[in-house]
């Protein structure tokens, strides 16, 4: 069986105050679905938490409108570090987190109204597209798009996680990379400036290649959720980079990975070792967080941006009744109806 990849499961946010966090992305970004808050030890993530076991606690949330969701995770047993610099455009990792939204300008004008931290004006991006860029509390980077793939709560002025921007040091290295493993297989756009959008996100004006890159039709149980997503490179034509997550650990503060849920992980495996990006973490077998339960691994892209695959397994949907969804037995490929979805957010909602 070939690997099947649904879509963006979510990015994960390393954060200093959880529940903080979490009231701030459901009150601004509309994410108030939770399939899962637990607390428990990062045992398989050594490699990247410098050999130690350490305690998280995370939440991972969705917006139903459509779109990939946030894993809100933070550190319990040690205070997560922030980056020494200032993170520019172009630097090594997930430099943004894209949101998608019907109407760009109603959703600038309701952040405006609510104070938020606002970065650019509204440009045209190069796709000739309006587009802005935001931070949080917790200095990460949004940029709000135009989208019009949802699913349900079609009044909400925004959706969910439609994609990422990744710097990187190699641009046709990693065209492959999210080409031939992701399934990012159509350029939307390949072209090189000084672009005036960006201008916010760096120090001073600089040179920079971008390619934008979308898939063809994706599949899976969840895949009417996960809607479609967008992944942005980034390389800088006049500055020395560096890697976002320089001398800290996976977990630290900011965005700490991109995961996708995924279909066939026995052939992704094969799939990604004959590329050349091996499975770096692989929980083997089963991991159970108390409310979901699945099959988990890690690969690197070519400037070592760490990708999450996630086969899901068990997903809660009324805990207290006891009733989870068992994608083993119900089947992992057809997507899974609109009125299952209206359910879960009933049952889940913050």
């Amino acid at each position: 069986m070939a690997k099947i990849i649904a879509g963006i499961q979510q990015i994960g946010i390393g954060v200093s105050d959880l529940y903080e966090a979490r009231d701030w992305y459901k009150k601004h970004l509309g994410y108030d679905v939770v399939i899962f808050d637990e607390a428990a030890e990062a045992k398989l993530m050594i490699r990247y938490t410098d050999n130690k076991v350490h305690k998280r606690h995370a939440i991972l949330g969705y917006n139903m409108k459509g779109g990939g969701g946030f894993e809100v995770w933070q550190f319990t047993s040690r205070i997560p570090d922030k980056p020494d610099f200032e993170i520019q455009a172009g630097d090594l990792g997930i430099f943004v987190c894209k949101i998608a939204a019907p109407d760009v300008k109603k959703v600038y004008e309701e952040f405006q109204k609510n104070k938020l931290n606002i970065i650019s004006e509204i440009h045209e991006s190069p796709e000739g597209k309006p587009h802005f860029f935001l931070k949080d509390p917790y200095n990460n980077i949004f940029e709000i798009e135009e989208g019009n793939d949802w699913l349900l709560d079609k009044s909400k002025q925004i959706g969910g996680n439609s994609g990422s921007i990744i710097g990187v040091s190699n641009m046709d290295d990693s065209i492959k990379f999210y080409s031939e493993i992701l399934g990012y297989d159509t350029v939307v756009y390949d072209k090189e400036d000084i672009f005036d959008d960006l201008k916010s996100l760096s120090a001073k004006p600089e040179k920079y290649r971008r390619v934008l890159l979308k898939h063809s039709k994706r599949s899976g149980a969840f895949s009417p959720l996960f809607r479609s997503s967008r992944i942005e490179l980034i390389q800088s034509k006049t500055r020395e980079v560096r890697k976002i997550y320089e001398n800290r650990l996976w977990g630290d503060l900011g965005y700490i990975h991109l995961c996708f849920d995924i279909i066939g992980m026995d052939e992704l495996k094969n799939e990604c070792k004959l590329a050349g990006h091996p499975f770096t973490v692989d929980s083997a077998d089963s991991f159970d967080m108390g409310e979901a339960a699945g099959h988990f691994s890690y690969i690197e892209d070519p400037d070592g941006t760490l990708i999450e695959f996630v086969e899901t397994h068990k997903v809660p949907i009324i805990k207290k009744l006891g009733w989870y969804l068992n994608l083993e037995k119900r089947g992992m490929k057809k997507p899974l109806p609109k009125w299952f979805f209206k359910i879960l957010k009933a049952s889940r909602k913050i």
